[in-house]
């Protein structure tokens, strides 16, 4: 390992409702100095939810750098002074018209951690209950889609999942959504 980068100074180059784009001077461990460019936000927060029969609630939505509609766990950006676990609610409701009170946090990731300062929280979601449709804009608009985990991994085989936080997410949540469903099933036998 070479060491760690010495932050010089820092400027915000152009920023919108979402993200700031920025330029660092640093100091490299071997004293040569460099700029960084990379984008950061507020984070994001994405939900596994699982309905009370273990099939997932999964959103479909265009997604205009790839020209395709993809096939994701509701997710999204935390607003400013959010916590993570409420943007996954929020986030949850706004794509899917679901809602839980049972969120589980089962771990965070950085997605592009070379050029993107934006941590992704992951939350398990049981105990859902149906809000209402999801919310449409001209900007967002969301179809639900429920699959049963078979169902899913199989549309990941197929390359059909080619949502990158989505993808990282199961990798994460993948245990305890199996062991959540093994003990529904073991419930609806007593």
């Amino acid at each position: 390992m070479n060491g760690r980068y010495k932050k010089i100074s820092e400027e915000i180059i152009n920023k919108n409702a979402w993200w700031e784009y920025k330029r660092d001077l640093i100091e490299l461990p071997d004293g040569t100095k460099s700029e960084y460019y990379y984008g950061e936000s507020n984070g994001g927060a994405l939900t596994v939810p699982i309905l009370d029969d273990g099939r997932l609630v999964l959103v479909a939505q265009y997604r205009y750098l790839c020209d395709q509609i993809s096939v994701e766990f509701p997710c999204g950006r935390i607003d400013d002074g959010e916590a993570p676990q409420a943007g996954a609610q929020r986030e949850l409701l706004e794509e899917s018209g679901y809602q839980s009170s049972n969120f589980l946090k089962v771990g965070s990731f950085h997605g592009s951690i070379s050029y993107v300062k934006s941590p992704l929280h992951v939350f398990v979601a049981d105990e859902l209950t149906q809000a209402g449709a999801p919310e449409q804009s001209a900007r967002e608009t969301t179809e639900v889609i429920i699959r049963r985990v078979d169902e899913f991994e199989e549309m990941i085989k197929r390359g059909e999942i080619m949502d990158g936080s989505t993808l990282s997410a199961w990798a994460l949540a993948r245990g305890m959504v199996l062991k959540i469903c093994e003990s529904r099933k073991k419930d609806r036998w007593r």
